[in-house]
């Protein structure tokens, strides 16, 4: 079996599978309660925030433990909105859903929002966004790395630009951009910032918002008033060291072998381009681990169900919306074909991924085309 999927979802490392069952066995403890089984559960789930926050670069107190990337947008962009009295957000064309869609709430709820559109690269105007900004703006909020066609977005310069507005809260969706964020840091314009744990090997339903001290947002979920009251319920001590550990586990292997997905990269999308039919979608300054192309004349879902038959496993352009036919929004916004996006689909590499599992692709690839050729004749 080759997993090419990883910006679906990466598989757990056992490491982190074994601390999950660990934390869970032998810390049972309510992390709110006063007793001592809750004390050394509070203290376990708080050196995992320092864990995370050192790995950062920022103050422990600026990490909040989440269900996801998708809570923690929407914590990010809802807690704005709630939060201040504008009523002017901007965002691009090419976001996740879980941003896209609490766009769309917040307009409905009467708030103004400017969607940025993107170059064929997949990268917005920075003249655009000093053009969007006004008066009753209130947030800005920018993914660092595009999950479909991994197109990188100018975050500094986005930064540097909003240097000049401080009231504005700057929110970053880095869910995809875990290698970014472990390499350059989250700059120090940024207020908010939206990580994943299951994007870097690490359990599903968690997640980390970055809040940096001192910006205001208000709480979506109300209660017991944990993560210092900006989010309620009971906290998931198993998942949040076990994510802490991965995110540690990541960053190892990211210094091992820093240039290991790039060639895996480079190698894939020079194979690719040998072949007459094949459209790589992908720009060329993407993210290292997010390949996507296009087979003229074969629908992704073709060619993903074709791959699976060979137990080999990639994605159409987005997990989150491959099951209920969306569109290709991203590469809608690149203008690309639609004859062409509806035959995108993406190969997403991990440091896990090695060049004979690549190999293996390359030639049962050869192989389909081969055989798709003949039916498109």
């Amino acid at each position: 079996m080759i997993y090419f999927d990883n910006s679906a979802t990466t598989p757990m490392l056992k490491e982190v599978i074994q601390t999950i069952q660990k934390v869970q066995e032998h810390y049972i403890g309510n992390p709110s309660s006063l007793h001592d089984l809750g004390v050394q559960a509070r203290q376990l789930l708080e050196k995992a925030r320092e864990q995370i926050a050192n790995l950062l670069h920022v103050t422990t107190e600026s990490i909040y433990f989440t269900s996801g990337g998708t809570e923690s947008n929407n914590a990010a962009i809802l807690g704005t909105a709630f939060e201040k009295r504008g009523k002017h957000v901007i965002t691009t064309q090419i976001e996740h859903p879980s941003v896209t869609k609490t766009m769309h709430f917040l307009e409905k709820m009467g708030y103004t929002v400017t969607y940025l559109p993107v170059n064929a690269q997949g990268i917005v105007s920075i003249e655009a966004l000093k053009a969007a900004i006004h008066s009753d703006t209130i947030l800005v909020s920018v993914m660092w790395v595009n999950n479909e066609v991994g197109s990188i977005q100018p975050i500094q310069a986005i930064a540097e630009v909003l240097q000049e507005y401080p009231h504005i809260h700057f929110h970053v969706d880095a869910v995809q951009a875990v290698d970014d964020v472990l390499k350059q840091g989250i700059p120090k314009r940024v207020d908010l910032l939206s990580l994943s744990a299951h994007k870097y090997h690490g359990p599903r339903a968690t997640g980390i918002l970055y809040k940096k001290e001192g910006r205001r947002i208000q709480p979506l979920l109300h209660g017991g008033g944990q993560e210092k009251g900006l989010r309620s319920g009971t906290e998931h001590v198993g998942n949040n060291v076990a994510m802490a550990k991965a995110l540690r586990l990541y960053r190892e292997k990211q210094q091992q072998d820093v240039t290991h997905v790039d060639k895996l990269s480079q190698r894939l999308r020079a194979f690719l381009k040998t072949f007459e039919s094949v459209h790589v979608l992908s720009p060329d300054n993407a993210t290292h681990h997010i390949v996507t192309f296009a087979l003229s004349g074969v629908r992704g879902e073709v060619m993903v169900h074709a791959l699976e038959k060979e137990k080999i496993y990639i994605s159409t352009t987005s997990a989150c919306s491959s099951k209920i036919n969306k569109a290709h929004h991203t590469l809608s916004a690149m203008n690309i074909p639609t004859e062409l996006s509806t035959c995108a689909v993406r190969v997403s590499f991990s440091y896990y991924n090695t060049l004979e599992e690549l190999q293996h692709f390359e030639k049962v690839f050869t192989a389909l085309y081969a055989q798709f050729s003949k039916i498109m004749k």
